[in-house]
């Protein structure tokens, strides 16, 4: 699969530069992936339109990169199951144990890591 067919939803999008979400979606773009970004509150992100939660992300999600903290991913534990990424990404700072059991109870693998490294290094 080539970056242009891998759809990439970032969970926790934000539009401030300094954050890790938003430098992960301008280097997925850098890469040639399809970025979706999610967050409730936003419009546009990097130019791209944001997803206002996951139940509107349409089509195969291939990647889902978590940004948010357990707190804040333990009330979208069935919407993230229901969408089947192929793949979910904890990020540093986002490991929730209630999640992971879900994703392996859904055969959905769920790997620890930070997606800019990934992106950095060849291994995304």
């Amino acid at each position: 699969m080539t970056p242009q067919d891998h759809r990439v939803v970032v969970l926790g999008a934000s539009p401030k530069p300094a954050r890790y979400a938003n430098q992960a979606i301008r280097l997925l773009r850098e890469q040639g992936y399809h970025v979706i970004p999610v967050h409730p509150r936003y419009r546009e992100i990097e130019g791209l339109a944001v997803a206002n939660g996951l139940q509107a992300v349409t089509g195969p999600a291939h990647t889902l990169t978590l940004y948010v903290g357990p707190q804040r991913s333990a009330p979208l534990v069935d919407a993230i199951t229901d969408l089947r990424p192929g793949r979910v990404i904890f990020n540093p700072g986002t490991e929730s144990l209630e999640l992971e059991r879900r994703l392996e109870q859904a055969d959905i693998p769920a790997f620890h890591g930070c997606t800019l490294v990934m992106l950095r290094t060849g291994t995304f």
